[in-house]
């Protein structure tokens, strides 16, 4: 797990700027603080750099930026290979030198296989690599979007980084904001890929490689799809096998236990599956202390049934609002989650963890959001509310009247009639009609926010039948939109602002594909409780006893006290002006 950032011409008469790349590395620093490194090509064409954080092979066999024979292919890689030893053999069996780490057998498998040998791949990824013969660059990201990549083509030269923020590190970008980036922000409360905050730099979408040369320009195009390789024979088997494969490591690894299924899976799996018992690390929240959202006593019955050891901190309201400068810093791009992320991993790096595994994503891959079953159930009482003479008009104003702390309801008729609508009042923030107006006085009606109808063709692509089981179309919606947009780019930047990789299991494509194939049963017809009380029956009732409840930190209330006590979503609609304002941008200008 690393940072990396390059340089590439895209102009014959541009020289790179070197020195812009070396600010831009040095503002990935905390990512990898075990080494760093920089390439320039000969030719002057392209420029890399590297900062490193040790996990597979620690020796400098492994240090990058790494290259071929003659260092005519270069490669700067941030990530895990998983099954980089089983890749390893199979070259070595062709009569190929054994790699010892990943990022080797990565550079074997593009110099041998190119683009399609990426589909072999079982991990996180998002890598540059540079050809010195063809003179093409190429970028490619892992298809669940774990890891981010940022390019930028201004001013004939390419540009790209693992942060936004090192980007504009550099120095050689407009920091212009891009107002749809910051209406696709206070719709969902993340930037929505492919935009960031700056209107200079796009990210790579997930799933996809960029190839970039003087000769041809610069072009955007699919990976090719994930190969199969064995078929387990149920949902819970390939779940044991993804955290399996993840536990490859030539460092300890902690896990991050709450009180939640999700995380108590994961640590039950990975004490199945390691010779010596993962440190569980719990952070609680003293407010929090026999409440609801008290995480310390169904964490720390967890540890004790699995034989654990554990280390819990306790943090005070008054401690996060000493650190909320320091989060807001840390954030690459505004988002109104990340604040407890952010904490859990400070405690593992304290603690002296550089990898940890968490349990995100379990509820977008085993359906365990009221979404899954509520947004078909508000789409249908929305068609059935349309129905009724005159309610569209009066609805808006009525529904202010009568739920004045759930703004979201007046969309309900505007909005819920479709799938993707009715999903976007689970998961959204403002209605598009509450955004600012643009300059020029009409309502801002970007397709993101205003076409919800549209939203539905644009994430879940032309597959036949799919919006005929609202099951499968939220699941790739959740998958699509909330997970990759917010809960994994909020887990990079907080993980890697201590230098602490975070690794998800349960977001993993050929996970993703197997639970497609089973129909996510048993999850779907008997809950995800029910799936994990019968793959890790080793678990305590204790684990199951407590009902879903989510984690909320009232982050908005430490920043302004005098307004604690608001319900959780104006709680959210007033976090994502905070945060907007702390990257400088006014939430309340016109988006024009």
């Amino acid at each position: 797990m690393c940072g990396i950032a390059g340089l590439v011409q895209l102009d014959r008469d541009v020289r790179l700027p070197v020195d812009e790349l070396r600010r831009t590395s040095a503002a990935l620093a905390r990512r990898g603080p075990d080494g760093e490194g920089e390439w320039i090509s000969p030719t002057g064409r392209a420029a890399l750099a590297h900062r490193r954080l040790a996990v597979i092979d620690l020796s400098k066999a492994a240090a990058q930026p790494m290259s071929g024979a003659r260092e005519q292919q270069v490669l700067v890689f941030n990530g895990e290979i998983y099954n980089f030893r089983e890749l390893s053999r199979q070259a070595e069996a062709r009569g190929e030198e054994p790699a010892t780490s990943d990022t080797a057998v990565l550079l074997g498998l593009l110099s041998r296989e190119g683009l399609r040998g990426l589909a072999r791949l079982r991990g996180m990824f998002a890598f540059g690599f540079w050809d010195e013969v063809s003179g093409e660059l190429w970028l490619a990201r892992d298809p669940c979007g774990i890891k981010p990549l940022y390019y930028s083509t201004s001013g004939g030269c390419l540009r790209f980084a693992s942060q936004v923020k090192a980007l504009e590190a550099g120095g050689g970008l407009s920091p212009a904001v891009d107002p749809a980036a910051v209406a696709g922000f206070l719709a969902w409360g993340s930037v929505p890929e492919p935009l960031t905050l700056r209107s200079a730099i796009r990210s790579l979408p997930a799933g996809h490689c960029l190839r970039a040369s003087i000769e041809r320009g610069v072009r955007i195009e699919p990976l090719p799809s994930s190969h199969d390789e064995g078929d387990p024979e149920s949902l819970g088997e390939a779940i044991d096998e993804s955290l399996r494969e993840h536990l490859v490591a030539d460092v300890p690894l902690a896990v991050f236990l709450s009180a939640g299924l999700d995380s108590a899976m994961t640590a039950a799996l990975a004490r199945r599956h390691l010779p010596e018992p993962p440190t569980a690390l719990t952070l609680t929240f003293a407010e929090s202390r026999g409440g609801p959202f008290d995480e310390e006593p169904g964490a720390r019955a967890v540890a004790r049934a699995l034989g654990l050891p554990q280390i819990v901190r306790t943090i005070t309201g008054e401690e996060v609002r000493a650190l909320l400068p320091e989060i807001l810093a840390a954030m690459d791009q505004p988002s109104i989650d990340g604040f407890n992320t952010y904490l859990v991993a400070r405690l593992a790096r304290q603690e002296g963890f550089k990898v940890a595994l968490s349990g995100l994503g379990g509820d977008e891959l085993l359906g365990g959001y009221p979404s899954f079953r509520g947004a078909e159930r508000l789409r249908r009482r929305a068609r059935r509310l349309a129905r009724l003479p005159g309610l569209t008009a009066l609805w808006p104003p009525l529904a202010r009247w009568l739920t004045p702390r759930r703004p979201k309801v007046a969309g309900v008729l505007r909005h819920g009639g479709s799938l993707a609508g009715a999903w976007f009042l689970h998961r959204g923030l403002h209605l598009p009609e509450e955004l600012p107006r643009t300059a020029g006085g009409a309502p801002c009606h970007d397709p993101l926010l205003a076409a919800w109808e549209r939203l539905s063709d644009a994430i879940l692509g032309p597959v036949g039948g799919l919006l005929a089981d609202p099951f499968r179309a939220v699941h790739r919606m959740e998958w699509s939109i909330y997970l990759r947009n917010q809960l994994l780019r909020d887990a990079d930047w907080a993980g890697m602002a201590h230098g602490v990789e975070i690794r998800v299991p349960l977001v993993d494509d050929r996970l993703r594909t197997a639970a497609e194939v089973f129909g996510f049963e048993p999850a779907r017809s008997h809950g995800k409780r029910e799936l994990i009380r019968r793959l890790v029956p080793e678990l305590p009732p204790a684990a199951f006893d407590r009902p879903k409840s989510g984690f909320q930190l009232p982050v908005a209330d430490w920043l302004e006290p005098e307004a604690a006590g608001r319900p959780v979503g104006l709680q959210s609609r007033r976090l994502a002006r905070l945060v907007l304002s702390a990257f400088d941008v006014d939430p309340d200008a016109p988006l024009s």
